[in-house]
């Protein structure tokens, strides 16, 4: 491929921003003049960086690694890393004892912690890729083991909270009555004499 051909398929991933407004404004210019504007690859790059990269970025970027605001937070262990190791290459931190300092004081308490008082295959204090690994290791294990603490809580409360059971069918709430035993009727008391006497036989001879 040659220089013109790696310079507009560059340009072709200029998309938005700036980056868009620069790759047209070079287009402009080949329109006007018939010529485009940057005729090799070793100018391209050099055009880009002082278009993208101020003049203090390595500075800048020292400044944020060494500041109190950047540390770990609440990002993923593997977020973290990321986002180290791009601003260690943009500072040019190349030492291993510097990379493990850096990387070490931002990190969380308890990972930190963790780390520092490993039992065994604690990483030596010039390999940043065993500390890379073990920061994550430790981050993967702690997650883990805060899902399973969720699930365990959501199991625990849904057995001692049963749902209420609803009746299956309106009929069990429509159930018969029962029926009440019957009471006979209390006797009738019998009739009393009449206030005058009974007639007797011998009153009629």
């Amino acid at each position: 491929m040659c220089d013109e051909e790696k310079i507009f398929w560059t340009l072709a991933f200029f998309k938005n921003g700036r980056a868009v407004k620069w790759s047209e404004n070079l287009f402009c210019q080949e329109a006007d003049t018939s010529i485009f504007p940057i005729q090799s690859w070793v100018n391209f790059k050099q055009q880009f960086r002082s278009q993208f990269f101020p003049v203090n970025a390595e500075a800048n970027t020292i400044n944020t690694l060494e500041g109190s605001l950047y540390y770990q937070g609440n990002r993923t262990v593997d977020n973290y890393l990321d986002s180290f190791l791009i601003l260690a290459s943009d500072a040019r931190y190349m030492d291993p004892w510097t990379l493990v300092v850096k990387f070490h004081r931002r990190l969380k308490l308890n990972v930190q912690s963790q780390i520092a008082t490993m039992p065994f295959r604690q990483p030596a204090d010039t390999d940043p890729k065993a500390w890379y690994a073990a920061a994550q290791r430790i981050d993967q294990a702690w997650l883990a083991n805060e899902a399973f603490q969720s699930m365990l809580w959501s199991t625990t409360m849904t057995l001692a909270c049963p749902a209420p059971t609803r009746p299956t069918s309106f009929s069990v709430l429509c159930s018969p009555l029962v029926a009440l035993p019957s009471v006979p009727p209390r006797p009738l008391p019998p009739p009393s004499a009449p206030s005058g006497g009974i007639p007797m036989d011998v009153d009629a001879v």
